[in-house]
C-alpha cells in the first residue's frame, strides 16, 4: 500500500478512505492518532494489525461534536458535563459508561466501557464530520515505541500499512492526553496528561486515587495501563541530578562501553556535547512543559542518529503539575533504570 501525505487541502479524499474502512494517521494537540472508522469493526482491526497493538487494550473515540457522544453514553453524569463545557476540545479523555451494542467489542476490548475525547486540531474535527464517523485514534506508531509527534514520526513507523498521514506539523502538547475514569463512584485518573490533578479538582472537587497501572491478567480500561509502551531500540536511563552528577552518569555509561547520548536540558547538552556521541535539547529553560512537549522527539531522534546510540541518559523532574505525566511517560521509557 502507498502511504499518501495529506494537507488541509485534501481531508475530503482521507474522509473518502476513512468511510471505506482504510486508515489515515491525524493529528492533534497531543499526538498524531491512527484513525479508523470506530463502528466498523473491520477497520478497527486494520488498527491493531498495522500497530502490532495487544487485542485486550482498549482504543480512544474520538468525536468532533459533544452530542454525538449521547448515541453511546448511557448516561452523562453532571460532573462530565461541566468537564466537557471546561476542557473540550482538549487533552482530555474522559470514560464511560456506554449503551449495549453502541460500539464494537473491538474497540472497548470487550469491556462495557468507553473513552471519548474531542481533540483540539481543526484538521482532525473537519476530517471526523466530513467521515460522519467517530474516529479510534491510538498513537500513530509501532505499538511499544515512543509516541509520534510529528508526521515523519508516524510515516517512519506505519509506511506501507496505512492509507495516509495528514500532516499539521509538529503536536504542540507532544504527550497524549489525560483519562479520567467517570464510569465507576468517584473520578479516577488513569492516565496523567496535560490536564492536571489539580485543575481537575478545581471543578468537579476531589478525586479518587490514581490507578496508572494494571498487572497480571487484568483488563486495562485505558491505553498505558499494562503494556510496554515509549520505549527507543537504545536503553532510557534516568539521571537524577539531586543525587548523581551528570559528569558521574557520563562516565558510568561510558565503563560500560555503550555509545552515549544526552536528552537533557540545552545548558547540559552544550557543557558536555564534546563526551558523548549525540546529544538533544529537551529544553531551553530546563522547564518540565517544554521537556514535555520535545520528549518523544528527543527518544526517536537518539535512537534513530548515525551514531547509533545504545545508552539515552535523560533528567528525573518533580512529579507535580504536568511533571506526573511527563515522569509517567518517562519512568515507563526507562522501565526503570536510574543512574546510582
Amino acid at each position: 500500500m502507498k502511504t499518501i501525505f495529506f494537507t488541509s487541502d485534501g481531508l475530503e479524499e482521507a474522509a473518502h478512505f476513512i468511510r471505506k474502512g482504510e486508515l489515515v494517521a491525524f493529528p492533534t494537540e497531543t499526538v498524531y492518532g491512527l484513525g479508523a472508522d470506530a463502528t466498523n469493526s473491520e477497520a478497527v482491526k486494520k488498527v491493531y494489525e498495522a500497530k502490532g497493538r495487544p487485542s485486550d487494550n482498549p482504543l480512544i473515540v474520538h468525536i468532533a461534536d459533544k452530542k454525538e457522544l449521547l448515541t453511546y453514553v448511557e448516561e452523562l453524569p453532571n460532573n462530565a458535563r461541566v468537564l466537557i463545557d471546561k476542557f473540550w476540545p482538549g487533552p482530555l479523555t474522559l470514560i464511560f459508561k456506554i449503551k449495549e451494542g453502541s460500539l464494537p467489542s473491538v474497540v472497548t476490548g470487550g469491556l462495557k466501557t468507553a473513552a471519548f475525547r474531542m481533540p483540539d486540531n481543526k484538521s482532525t474535527l473537519d476530517l471526523i464530520s466530513k467521515a460522519g464517523v467517530p474516529l479510534v485514534g491510538p498513537s500513530a506508531n509501532t505499538s511499544g515505541k515512543p509516541s509520534p509527534t510529528q508526521a515523519n514520526h508516524v510515516f517512519h513507523d506505519l509506511q506501507g500499512k496505512i492509507a495516509g498521514i495528514i500532516d499539521d506539523g509538529p503536536t504542540r502538547v507532544g504527550l497524549e492526553s489525560t483519562v479520567l475514569d467517570l464510569s465507576t463512584d468517584e473520578p479516577v485518573i488513569l492516565r496523567p496528561g496535560k490536564v492536571t490533578e489539580k485543575e481537575l479538582e478545581q471543578v468537579i472537587g476531589r478525586l479518587g486515587n490514581h490507578r496508572l497501572e494494571v498487572s497480571g491478567e487484568e483488563q486495562p480500561k485505558a491505553p498505558g495501563m499494562k503494556y510496554k509502551h515509549y520505549s527507543p531500540n537504545a536503553s532510557v536511563w534516568l539521571v537524577d541530578h539531586r543525587k548523581i552528577t551528570w559528569e558521574d552518569a557520563i562516565k558510568w555509561a561510558h565503563k560500560k562501553e555503550k555509545q552515549v547520548g544526552l536528552l537533557a536540558p540545552k545548558q547540559i547538552c552544550k557543557v558536555y556535547s564534546d563526551t558523548v556521541e549525540a546529544t538533544f535539547n529537551l529544553t531551553t529553560h530546563d522547564n518540565v512543559e517544554e521537556a514535555s512537549q520535545n520528549l518523544f522527539s528527543g527518544l526517536r531522534y537518539l535512537d534513530e542518529c548515525e551514531e547509533a546510540i545504545e545508552v539515552i541518559l535523560t533528567p528525573v523532574y518533580s512529579e507535580e503539575g504536568v511533571g506526573l505525566a511527563y515522569m509517567n511517560r518517562l519512568s515507563k521509557a526507562a522501565e526503570g533504570h536510574i543512574v546510582n
